[in-house]
């Protein structure tokens, strides 16, 4: 995942409520993927890498399931299939197990995409600093305003 990326979904994960920051471990369990392919060709370092951090946005996303709920039964069992696709992509390093993975949760991130438009409930984290990006251009590089800098970000006083 380039620097750029992680920068994006760490100003949108700091902006979004609960069903958004869902569709945010989607996606970035789809990056690791794609990531994961790129590197399966000649970085037998980065594949693994790849697949480590997709491992941990899918443990993520098995933690955040409510199972005492009907569809969460159903979800964490796609879940669990994800992860055993997920540790024989790679012990064998074949990339159709990683192309499953992503049949699975491609639907699921756009499920959960419509049901975040829905969701109009604030932001999950509270007190952070508000961020405009794009107000001012220095030379060949977009600079990010934040305002209201307090001392105690993400904290109640």
């Amino acid at each position: 995942m380039t620097n750029e990326k992680k920068h994006d979904f760490t100003l949108r994960i700091s902006q979004a409520n609960s069903t958004e920051l869902v569709v945010i471990l989607y996606e970035m369990l789809l990056c690791y993927l794609e990531d994961a392919v790129v590197a399966s060709h000649d970085d037998d370092l980065g594949y693994h890498e790849s697949v480590r951090k997709a491992r941990g946005c899918l443990n993520e996303l098995i933690a955040s399931t409510h199972v005492e709920y009907e569809p969460g039964t159903r979800i964490m069992q796609l879940y669990m299939f994800c992860l055993k696709r997920l540790a024989k992509a790679d012990v064998t390093k074949d990339v159709t197990y990683l192309g499953d993975i992503r049949n699975v949760i491609q639907p699921l991130h756009d499920a959960y995409a419509e049901l975040a438009v829905l969701n109009t409930k604030g932001p999950v984290m509270d007190n952070t600093q508000t961020i405009y990006a794009g107000l001012t251009y220095g030379r060949n590089i977009m600079n990010i305003d934040m305002q209201d800098i307090v001392t105690n970000r993400g904290l109640f006083a």
